[in-house]
């Protein structure tokens, strides 16, 4: 069974000072983390990030939704608005 959350990004958000300075962007690493928490239930722990594509830039202020299915490995799809903005696979 699919499963489908929004995370919204506040305009305000701590990496958006420095990364990029007039062309702020939300780190590859904060938008996995926040697919890792969502889809562990909020307990990270020890796993395996299978794949991870960054397909586009999520800005502050971006309401990004997050799609997984659980199986064997948990695959993961995230967008903003119809933008496909970040693919990949996770296993415990």
């Amino acid at each position: 069974m699919p499963h489908r959350i929004e995370h919204a990004f506040p305009v305000d958000h701590p990496t958006a000072a420095g990364h990029f300075p007039g062309n702020p962007v939300i780190p590859g690493a904060v938008l996995l983390d926040v697919v890792l928490r969502v889809v562990f239930g909020g307990e990270l722990g020890a796993c395996e990030v299978r794949s991870a594509k960054f397909l586009h830039p999520v800005r502050p202020g971006d309401v990004m939704s997050i799609r997984w299915n659980e199986g064997d490995s948990i695959r993961f799809d995230c967008a903003v608005g119809e933008r496909p903005v970040l693919t990949g696979s996770v296993r415990r």
